[in-house]
């Protein structure tokens, strides 16, 4: 198996393709100061529920996307 391949088997949010674009850290998003998305937010309420945290429905993309992996690790979710 290719390394960049053997990789994203093995930590899935890595970029399969580290060259490229296509992972940003959400600082970068130039929309990460809109609204959060639904599916953002559904996953999210989900995760806050799991891990007895308060769930906000106000925050921003890249604000949403930074919590989701907080929540993520807190409930062993995602790896």
């Amino acid at each position: 198996m290719a390394k960049a391949k053997q990789q994203h088997a093995e930590n899935p949010k890595a970029d399969p393709d580290p060259g490229s674009n296509t992972v940003k850290d959400p600082e970068d998003w130039t929309t990460g100061e809109e609204r959060m998305t639904g599916a953002q937010a559904s996953y999210l309420k989900t995760l806050s529920e799991e891990a007895g945290e308060p769930f906000d429905p106000d925050l921003t993309k890249a604000e949403a996307s930074k919590r989701i992996d907080a929540l993520q690790e807190k409930t062993g979710r995602g790896r």
